[in-house]
């Protein structure tokens, strides 16, 4: 797949925007925000309210995560890792994965199949 394949959408181009502000909490639910969904990446913001999740799942990419805001629990082969603002870490594929929100918690997901 080339890179034209490679849509940006939901987000305002050629403007300098902060990530964290694209997504907004809401009461007892994760909200999502794609920006790009197709067979090579998939880039998506996510805003996890307090002590709601993703639950334990795989995938067949990486998937690179960054904290934007708050506090979440990444589980990765059933080792629990906190990742505060400014923390990543990479969820490798084929390995299961879960992520929950310790606080309220943003962030980014960039997922390379």
């Amino acid at each position: 797949m080339g890179l034209e394949n490679i849509i940006i959408k939901n987000i305002v181009k050629s403007e300098v925007v902060d990530l964290k502000e694209q997504v907004g909490y809401l009461d007892n639910q994760v909200v999502s925000k794609t920006f790009v969904q197709n067979s090579a990446i998939s880039i998506t913001l996510f805003a996890f309210d307090k002590n709601e999740e993703i639950s334990t799942h795989e995938s067949k990419g990486d998937a690179f995560v960054t904290c934007l805001d708050g506090e979440g629990e990444i589980t990765i082969d059933d080792v629990k890792y906190v990742l505060a603002e400014g923390q990543s870490i990479v969820m490798p594929a084929n390995h299961p994965h879960a992520v929950f929100g310790k606080e309220k918690f943003k962030m980014l997901l960039v997922v390379v199949f």
